[in-house]
């Protein structure tokens, strides 16, 4: 099974998003650089949700590019689906994606995608790694990630850290109000305007 790994942007304090869900320069850095994130297929990454390629700082595209591309499959939670939409059915990075919600998935939404709709965050993971094979399984950070975290279901913690401070918004590791300790971070990069992290999960 391949590793499942936490992962968002954020800002200093802890922050994915404002308390209106807004993300603020969170993004910023996808858009400030000059080389672009492209799939096997040629086609560039979009996580704008305009149609505007992903184009990063020589600094972030190495390890943006090879994260991206070994993602199979990502955990969201409804929430976020909401807000998206899904991305249309058009995940940003792998092939599949799995929601943790109560709800199914909205009658006649994109039946040709790969979005599978599972009450509970232990049977998302199994459904995502079954979906994902040998690659990444990326679960979003905030409330489902924290779940997710806090069921002893996460290999790794990365975080795409931004210069800002937000002050109060949606927190990256959402209610969770236990300790979990991580190793030393083994991915440290300065990129332009982002300092990208990865911490495994001490066990």
């Amino acid at each position: 099974m391949g590793t499942v790994i936490m992962h968002s942007v954020v800002s200093v304090d802890g922050f994915i998003a404002d308390k209106n869900d807004e993300v603020g320069p969170l993004h910023d850095w996808y858009f400030n650089g000059d080389v672009p994130i492209t799939r096997s297929d040629d086609e560039q990454y979009d996580h704008s949700g305009s149609g505007s390629g992903i184009k990063v700082s020589h600094a972030s595209a190495e390890y943006v590019g090879s994260m991206w591309a070994s993602i199979g499959a990502i955990v969201m939670g409804r929430n976020l689906f909401d807000l998206v939409n899904g991305w249309e059915g058009r995940p940003p990075a792998g092939d599949h994606v799995v929601v943790v919600s109560h709800r199914p998935k909205p009658e006649g939404w994109h039946p040709e995608a790969s979005y599978h709709f599972v009450d509970g965050v232990t049977a998302a993971i199994d459904k995502a790694q079954d979906l994902a094979g040998d690659r990444i399984v990326a679960v979003n950070a905030g409330e489902a990630g924290g779940q997710i975290l806090a069921a002893g279901l996460v290999d790794e913690v990365a975080m795409d850290v931004v210069p800002v401070i937000f002050g109060s918004g949606k927190r990256y590791f959402g209610d969770i109000d236990a300790q979990h300790l991580l190793e030393n971070p083994h991915v440290i990069i300065q990129g332009e305007g982002v300092l990208h992290l990865r911490f495994k999960v001490r066990r």
